[in-house]
């Protein structure tokens, strides 16, 4: 039988967290909720220890000093304090759908598998989320990919680098892994990135561990649409997207050199660093559309101005 920690990360989230801590206590397969309350400035804290208190399951922690570290560190502290042999993820303004765990069931049966990740939708709680989230990416109804993939072919699509287009980023809410195999290859968020580190946690995986599409044409979980997003905040290409968007690639570039991947994924991860950090540096003004394009299509370094990949 599955044994699942589900962490969530806890933020000034008292609006939501309630429903979100009862969609993963729905599942048999769930040993513990673990809250990682990370300084709250509303009343989630207060929220976090009456839930604890009235079921065994939900376990509560903050960080040794009490203090603010941002959702990274709050998972990773999660991830220590786990003992379920799978861990799961859910933000504490989104909560599972009773089918989040029905393809786990199915699929980890050996342990060749070591992770799986589904689709998740939406759910538009106020108005101005709803608007800014459609400006910026549509109407989008599920965060998912387009065909069902295991091993390497997910790594390369995360990349771009399949034949046909794997599409976005799967949510670390549609994603259970195996504990040991976190533990074994030393995995964790980074905790630089305030923002993007699912992402850069999500492609190191899908390169250190074995995973695979569970459900991927219907939604396991729902993605709670509110005014205070922050990733419908940021402008595409403006000098604040790019400079989280530089932090993230520095982030899988330093990886990638220190563990040596092969030179076809290096130099796809070198060329998006490059694009970003050379879109920030100081006397490059004019030729800031160069690397506006760079960013869209990394290969145009290449192609249309010799720039090297140096391995």
């Amino acid at each position: 039988m599955l044994e699942i920690s589900v962490i969530i990360p806890v933020y000034n989230a008292a609006e939501f967290l309630e429903k979100s801590v009862q969609s993963a206590l729905q599942f048999e397969e769930v040993k513990e909720v673990i809250l990682v309350e990370d300084k709250s400035t509303d009343h989630s804290l207060e929220i976090c220890q009456r839930l604890a208190s009235q079921n065994l399951k939900i376990i509560l922690f903050q960080h040794p000093d009490k203090e603010n570290h941002g959702a990274a560190a709050s998972r990773n502290l999660g991830i220590t304090k786990s003992t379920g042999n799978f861990i799961a993820f859910l933000d504490a303004d989104d909560y599972y759908l009773p089918n989040r765990f029905d393809a786990e069931k199915e699929i980890f049966n050996g342990p060749t598998i070591e992770g799986i990740f589904g689709a998740i939708g939406i759910e538009y709680l106020t108005e101005k989320g709803k608007q800014e989230f459609q400006s910026k990416f549509n109407d989008t109804h599920l965060t998912t990919v387009n065909y069902p993939a295991e091993g390497e072919e997910v790594f390369k699509g995360l990349l771009g680098l399949t034949a046909k287009t794997f599409g976005t980023f799967f949510h670390l809410n549609a994603l259970t892994i195996r504990r040991a195999s976190i533990e074994k290859n030393h995995l964790q968020f980074n905790e630089i990135l305030r923002v993007h580190q699912d992402s850069d946690f999500i492609i190191k995986l899908a390169y250190l561990c074995h995973l695979k599409s569970g459900i991927i044409d219907q939604a396991v979980a729902i993605r709670g649409i509110h005014d205070d997003n922050r990733i419908t905040k940021i402008i595409k290409y403006s000098p604040q997207y790019n400079q989280r968007q530089l932090l993230f690639w520095k982030s899988l570039n330093d990886w990638a050199n220190q563990l040596k991947i092969a030179s076809e994924y290096k130099e796809k991860i070198y060329l998006r660093y490059k694009s970003f950090d050379l879109s920030q540096k100081t006397g490059v003004t004019k030729y800031y559309n160069i690397f506006i394009e760079a960013i869209k299509n990394p290969n145009i370094l290449k192609t249309q101005y010799r720039f090297n990949y140096q391995k």
